[in-house]
């Protein structure tokens, strides 16, 4: 597993080098989010596409 000082090397060389900071922050905030979510899918579970399916339909047609 990388450490957090490689993935942000990692995501800078995948940046160009004109971007500003306001990209570099908008990145890691879109990273970190990623593994927050992964942390808690491997914590919690998770579930099917279609249980996902019958939730969203409960969500759009109330």
């Amino acid at each position: 597993m990388n450490t957090v000082k490689e993935e942000v090397k990692t995501l800078l060389e995948k940046l160009p080098d004109d971007c500003t900071i306001e990209d570099i922050q908008y990145h890691l905030y879109v990273l970190e989010k990623i593994q927050k979510g992964i942390e808690r899918a491997e914590k919690e579970g998770t579930i099917s596409h279609e249980e996902a399916e019958k939730r969203l339909n409960k969500w759009l047609t109330e």
